[in-house]
């Protein structure tokens, strides 16, 4: 059994869909053992502990700098000996130490296909740009933002009239999808990192939704009978 930390920032949209597809035995052999905030007030903590996952603050503001709380976030982490590091909206650029010592087995989401629009404000982003494509990505973490080996991706298409709300909402749904299809993957050891590049091995399943050439995930991309809306 397999067992995976989340760290959150805020209201943990992408945290309660993996709680649900754990409870719905979607992640395979694994458990959610741990939801980390660095916010007390963040309303993912409550959603966790009513799902009976230990939850736990460390505040970085109680911290005097970036490496000192980073050292302390991994020692409540590695107190619960994770497999797997999950980022879902955990809002804090982390040190290269801390990256580095969870390399290969912390994954973060992201809403843009990168490595097209890091950093935030991603669907404006995509609007000021005029693609007709965006969506999410599932990426290993590395010291460099946004930058790590993608492991999968969700498109959607970009309508005229579309704004950052309606973008948005169409791409979180996507991200629902994709991420607990990541993780099941990773508790499978079925995900190898080669360079920059991310291999799927092993057989695939009808329910994975992951393409062992492309790793896209794409609902009928081009109507908006499949994007959600």
């Amino acid at each position: 059994m397999k067992k995976i930390v989340i760290l959150i920032s805020g209201r943990g949209s992408n945290m309660a869909a993996l709680i649900e597809a754990s409870r719905t035995g979607q992640l395979g052999a694994a458990e959610i053992v741990a939801v980390l905030a660095n916010r007390p007030d963040a309303r993912g903590l409550k959603i966790a502990a009513d799902a009976g996952i230990a939850t736990e603050v460390v505040d970085h503001r109680a911290y005097p700098d970036r490496v000192t709380f980073d050292a302390a976030l991994a020692q409540v982490i590695e107190a619960h000996a994770p497999d797997l590091v999950v980022l879902a909206g955990f809002m804090r650029i982390l040190t290269p130490a801390f990256v580095e010592r969870f390399s290969g087995r912390m994954l973060n989401i992201h809403p843009s296909l990168l490595p097209a629009f890091p950093g935030v404000n991603t669907h404006a982003q995509a609007l000021a740009a005029g693609v007709r494509i965006h969506g999410c990505t599932v990426h290993f973490v590395t010291p460099e933002l946004d930058h790590g080996p993608v492991v999968i991706q969700a498109a959607i298409p970009v309508f005229d009239d579309d704004d950052e709300s309606t973008l948005a909402e169409r791409v979180l749904a996507q991200e629902h999808v994709i991420y607990a299809q990541a993780v099941r993957c990773f508790v499978e050891e079925r995900l190898v990192i080669e360079g920059m590049q991310v291999r799927l091995v092993g057989s695939l399943q009808a329910d994975d939704g992951l393409q062992a050439s492309s790793h896209l995930h794409a609902p009928q991309l081009g109507s908006r009978a499949g994007s959600g809306v």
